[in-house]
């Protein structure tokens, strides 16, 4: 920490002169003209600096440069094949929710390699290193890890070898730029006036893996939390987000309907399930049409219909399931509140019974993404600096869903999209597509916004320096 220029040292030398400096300045008095006045206005220029807090001058310097040497870091040659390495071993060996050993294992070897400290095992299998000097102030970067339950269909050398498993939403990515940004940040530990806490969670894909993370106190004391997600339709060198509500609270939904099977020539001697839940199907498609607000975006979506396996036999029983979405908090247990009446009052019109579960056990449900307005300003200044300003995007909501929200509600979070398109525009799959595939030119930009908006972070909230006492020397 250099101490902002302004200081008074007296130094009694052998009372010929008098040598002090002021606002940086070194001065020589002759002690034949060094009169009681100077004297007096030198014991009061100390006083008065030496009650007065100072910044350091290294904080406004460094948070205009460090994006800039971080992205520098991140493109280089070894650095970039590196991450790149680390992805495709990642996307090689998907893991699911809580089962990610193999992954978790990979993250140690890695951070042992660059001899950061760290927990584990967290929520199961998570990681949580520390750079810096484990004192505050503290800030946390998170990256998600589990993949999902679904094919490949990519062909290429680095294709998931585990059948039915596939990281379709680039958790391998998230991943590898969290330990890209933790490479950077160790490399210039001794700048870190603080701590960066790095947070490889579990379970994001409908396991709250960041519920667990908090309730295992890994976040205990950190002051922010920054995260991304890869986005398919934003350019490289580009990132999107947005102040206040990014992406909508969610919950999942599971019905049975029960009514009396039969022969289906014959239908007065059933009691016909599938048609109960075709009408409490279309009925639900009304709470957002004509109960909720037009102008607070909701959801309900009816994705599962299972019922008989037989052209001519009405079926004993139907299960339904979905999801909803809302913003804001009231909307959303609305929401809940009415499907569940909707279910059972619609299934007793046609003479059925029905029981609703909310699954709030194995699918817990997703509070609404919503950005910190404070972190929001950091995040733009610092993308600003490494990107440019033109390639900061303000993107609208999105009825999609994030436990990155579960962070968000007990400290202040940021959550952003890190551009993959590449310059050719050529579209890529979405997001929980077979077909999915991430560009890794994207890698060195998401490294260094993380280790940016990281670093950044703690200069701008370590502790006001107080002007040190001036120190006197006899150099008799």
């Amino acid at each position: 920490m250099v101490p902002f220029p302004f200081h008074f040292c007296a130094l009694s030398l052998p009372h010929t002169h008098i040598h002090y400096n002021l606002v940086g300045v070194d001065t020589i008095i002759p002690m034949a003209s060094f009169t009681l006045f100077h004297l007096f206005i030198a014991i009061i220029l100390h006083v008065f600096l030496a009650a007065t807090p100072i910044f350091s001058v290294s904080e406004q310097l460094s948070s205009s440069t460090i994006p800039t040497r971080f992205l520098d870091f991140a493109k280089k040659p070894e650095t970039f094949d590196w991450m790149v390495n680390i992805r495709r071993k990642i996307h090689e060996y998907p893991e699911l929710l809580y089962e990610e050993f193999k992954t978790s294992e990979l993250i140690r070897i890695e951070l042992d390699k660059l001899g950061i400290s760290y927990k584990h095992p967290v929520a199961g299998t998570g990681v949580i290193g520390y750079i810096g000097t484990r004192k505050p102030p503290f800030v946390a970067l998170r990256a998600d890890m589990d993949a999902l339950p679904m094919q490949e269909m990519v062909e290429w050398e680095h294709k998931s070898k585990v059948p039915g498993k596939m990281h379709a939403c680039g958790h391998d990515a998230h991943v590898t730029m969290v330990l890209g940004a933790a490479n950077i940040l160790k490399q210039h530990e001794k700048e870190i006036q603080g701590t960066v806490v790095l947070v490889f969670q579990p379970a994001e894909e409908g396991g709250a893996g960041a519920k667990k993370v908090i309730e295992a106190g890994a976040l205990k004391d950190v002051g922010a939390i920054f995260g991304l997600h890869v986005a398919p339709n934003i350019r490289v060198g580009e990132v999107g987000s947005r102040s206040g509500t990014l992406m909508a609270a969610s919950g999942f939904f599971e019905a049975t309907i029960n009514g009396k099977g039969g022969h289906a020539a014959i239908p007065q001697h059933s009691i016909d399930p599938i048609l109960a839940a075709s009408n409490v199907i279309v009925s639900l498609q009304h709470l957002v049409s004509r109960e909720s607000d037009p102008l607070d975006s909701q959801v309900v979506t009816v994705a599962k219909f299972q019922g008989g396996d037989a052209f001519n036999v009405i079926p004993d029983s139907v299960t339904i399931g979905g999801t909803f979405r809302a913003f804001s908090k009231e909307s959303f247990l609305q929401l809940r509140h009415r499907i569940e009446q909707v279910i059972v009052a619609q299934a007793a019109v046609q003479r059925c019974n029905a029981t609703v579960n909310f699954l709030e056990g194995e699918k817990p449900f997703y509070p609404a993404t919503i950005n910190d307005g404070k972190l929001h300003k950091h995040f733009q200044t610092v993308a600003g600096t490494l990107l440019g300003a033109s390639k900061v995007i303000e993107v609208p909501p999105m009825m999609g869903a994030e436990d990155y929200s579960f962070y968000q509600e007990v400290i202040p979070g940021y959550f952003f999209w890190l551009g993959m398109q590449n310059a050719s525009n050529e579209r890529l799959h979405s997001l929980h597509s077979p077909f999915f595939t991430v560009n890794e030119d994207a890698l060195p930009y998401g490294a260094a916004l993380h280790a940016s908006l990281a670093a950044t972070y703690l200069l701008k909230h370590q502790n006001v320096v107080p002007f040190v006492e001036a120190m006197y020397n006899d150099e008799l």
